[in-house]
């Protein structure tokens, strides 16, 4: 459940009204093995639909505060919860004393993982920006609008759980997953920011 602050109740209800409707994607045989094979990278409409909403909601918030929405006047549109959240078998999770979110850190751990993924330096920026744009590179963010989760923004949350049973606060185990669901998804890093550019999300 995502706690949303001022306004935003109309904006969260709203969100899930919009997921609520009918699918206009549908998904294609190649789509639908990829699913059946066990790819959890592979399109899912449902949380596409869910990622379109809360950008349609934070762009509607930023058109009545008077602002164009665009990302280079952006607000965070993450916060930071209490708890880690839970969600499919997993409670939530205290996040652990003394251990501050370190995003110099977790761009550290990132930029040396991207060569285990055959991608080269030049994916560094595009990869910085996106997780800069979705998370600010903080293993707690959750965006305000989908309840997205983590450095990579997943939504669910509990799907990094494929990277490790650590998922809700361990960095490195976020960024593992988010490589793999980057490669999966859109190829590389710059394919994945060329499609939040496009539409808001990934």
């Amino acid at each position: 459940m995502v706690i949303v602050f001022g306004g935003g109740g109309f904006v969260a209800y709203r969100a899930v009204q919009n997921a609520n409707r009918p699918q206009q994607a549908a998904l294609s045989v190649d789509d639908f093995a990829k699913l059946a094979g066990g790819d959890l990278s592979g399109p899912d409409p449902e949380t596409d639909a869910l990622k379109n909403a809360a950008e349609q909601a934070y762009r509607a918030d930023q058109l009545k505060k008077g602002r164009s929405g665009k990302d280079n006047d952006k607000d965070f549109d993450w916060v930071v919860p209490e708890r880690a959240p839970g969600g499919e078998g997993f409670p939530e999770a205290n996040f652990p004393p003394g251990s501050d979110p370190s995003p110099g850190s977790n761009k550290a751990t990132a930029k040396s993982m991207l060569a285990s993924r055959g991608w080269g330096a030049d994916q560094w920026g595009c990869l910085e920006r996106l997780w800069q744009k979705e998370s600010g590179w903080n293993e707690r963010a959750m965006n305000r609008y989908s309840g997205a989760y983590g450095i990579p923004q997943s939504l669910p949350g509990t799907k990094m759980a494929s990277a490790g049973a650590d998922w809700q606060t361990n960095a490195a185990t976020q960024i593992k997953w988010g490589l793999g669901y980057i490669k999966g998804r859109y190829g590389t890093p710059c394919g994945a920011w060329a499609h939040s550019q496009s539409v808001g999300w990934y």
